[in-house]
Formats: structure tokens, sequence, C-alpha cells
């Protein structure tokens, strides 16, 4: 009998084990915003007991975590809403030209990513055409700062071709890089107050360069996703005037394999209590908005969101 139960007890035990979805959730640099606010939603839905077991992956991206995505490594990532669009109609950048990933699907806006453009103080870097001939670090590999960089640039009539040196290392390293003199500006597509931003300023002067106005318009006119957005003084040690740039829109992605009702326990468990998903990032607790989180997505909505939302009354 003892043996009976406990064969019983072990088949219990395995039941509930099978029960369990598994869901990892690419993101990005752990010095950014992808990567915390990734690994908060992760908690959320642990803690929840809804029958789905969640981590996050540090990653090269945006471009990366989808091909992750497509390949079947990850279930979920964060991704900027240009690079989304790009990869789900298969134009606009090489990752994604004529190789379309129709296998993903939006679950909600997050927060505007700013483009942000950081020099040495000491490099006399005070535009964006003063890059020419500088060894400036342009992103990731498979980043969607990569990308932004490369149409900035184009919009002032500049390649990479045309800097002293276009370095593709992480956030992370190309901080270091700046630290050791060994670059003397960055690009990087992050939430506002990116911790990796705020301790390079804390130890090298830094100064924060302007998109102009007419560019910004003539980014958004040829690369909709673009938004204008002031970075406020005093966000960096250091910048404490109010620099423009551009922006685009962080966003949670899922692939189309996961289940409807997998995927609306997961909304439920990250997005149903408003209180603890903001308390994740401060740029959760800035910009996040519920009622925004389905509007003007650039990829179709994942069934199992639908049902979240219509739910709560954002979506009819």
């Amino acid at each position: 009998m003892r043996i009976r139960n406990a064969l019983l007890v072990g088949f219990a035990f395995l039941g509930l084990g099978l029960a369990q979805e598994f869901i990892t959730i690419g993101s990005g640099a752990t010095t950014g915003v992808y990567f915390p606010v990734a690994t908060g939603m992760a908690k959320l839905v642990n803690d929840a007991g809804v029958g789905i077991r969640a981590n996050a992956r540090s990653t090269g991206g945006s471009i990366a975590n989808i091909n992750a995505i497509a390949a079947g490594e990850f279930e979920m990532a964060l991704a900027q809403n240009d690079i989304a669009y790009y990869a789900f109609q298969g134009c606009c950048i090489t990752a994604f030209d004529g190789k379309p990933v129709k296998g993903i699907r939006a679950l909600a806006a997050l927060y505007p990513e700013v483009v942000h453009i950081v020099a040495r103080a000491d490099a006399g870097i005070r535009t964006v055409a003063d890059l020419k001939g500088k060894r400036v670090v342009v992103g990731d590999v498979g980043s969607g700062t990569e990308q932004n960089a490369r149409q900035i640039l184009e919009a002032y009539g500049l390649r990479f071709e045309d800097l002293g040196q276009a370095i593709r290392v992480s956030a992370t390293q190309g901080i270091q890089l700046m630290q050791d003199k060994r670059a003397d500006a960055l690009f990087y597509t992050v939430g506002l107050g990116a911790s990796a931003i705020q301790q390079l300023a804390l130890t090298t002067p830094i100064t924060l360069v302007a998109v102009d106005l007419a560019k910004v318009q003539a980014l958004a006119k040829k690369y909709p996703f673009y938004v204008g957005f002031n970075i406020p003084g005093g966000t960096y040690k250091g910048a404490e005037v109010t620099t423009p740039t551009v922006a685009v829109q962080a966003m949670l992605i899922a692939s189309e394999k996961l289940s409807a009702d997998t995927v609306y326990k997961f909304m439920k468990a990250v997005f149903g209590n408003q209180e603890a998903f903001k308390k994740i990032h401060p740029n959760l607790e800035r910009f996040f908005s519920l009622r925004k989180a389905a509007k003007g997505l650039p990829i179709p909505l994942h069934p199992g969101a639908e049902r979240f939302y219509k739910e709560v009354g954002v979506l009819k």
C-alpha cells in the first residue's frame, strides 16, 4: 500500500511538472532597460502561480530576439516597434529584406525608446555631422540601435563608412570603450535614464548630441516609427540642457505558436496588477498606459492578448 501511495504521489508531482509551461523572454544588455523589464515580468508570472514558469535572457537586442523567436529558442521578447515591423514585412533593413518573419505577434506597446547619441566632452562633437571620421559605437550586431544609427547618419548624408571606425559592440562594451578613450561617441537606443549612460556620465564628462528638428521630420517621413523626443536636462550628469532627439517604441512580442490560453494567463499575470507592473522600472511608471498598450501596433495582435484587452475594456 505504501509503495502504491508513493507511486501515486510521484505521478501527481509528474503531472504537476507536465502542467508547467516554460517561457523564455529575450531582452537585451544587462545594463539597458529591456533586461530588468523582462526579468520583472518573469517574476510577476512566476509569483502568480498560473502554471507558467518564465525567465529572462540577456541578448544582443531586437533583431537577435526576433530571430530567436523564429528559430524556436524564445517564446517572447522585447523589441523595438520599427524592427518588429521590418521583420514582419520582410523589408527595409538587411537583416529582414526579402526574409519576412511572419510568426511574431504583438502583446503590448510599453514605453518610448530614446535614441541617445552620447559623445565624450573632449571629442569635439557638437552635431551628428561631427561624427564623420570619429570612432563611434553604433550598437551590437543584431540590435535596433545599429539600425537607428544607420538611419540617423543617413539623414545627415553619412554612412558607417564615413566614420573613422564603426564599432559594433554591446552597450556595456561601448561604455567601457568610451571610458578608456577608445571611442569618441556612442549610439544607444534605450529607455530614458538608462543605468549604462548614467554610469558613464559619473566617470567621464559627456555631451548629448542633438538631432535637428528638420532631420527629425525627414526621418519620420521616411521611417514613420520615429517621433520627436526631448531628453530632459539633468537626466544624466553633465548634460544639463534639454536635448532634442528621436524615439521609437519598446514592445513585447510573442511567437504565434503560443496558445491563446497561455498568452492570456501571461497577460493577466503581468498586466492585471498595474501597480506591481509599473514598479518594475521607472520608464513603465512614467510612460506605460494599458489603454495605449494595444494601439498602433505594427504587427498583428496575438489572440490571447486580444482576449485580455477585451476583458479589461481596452478593446471592444
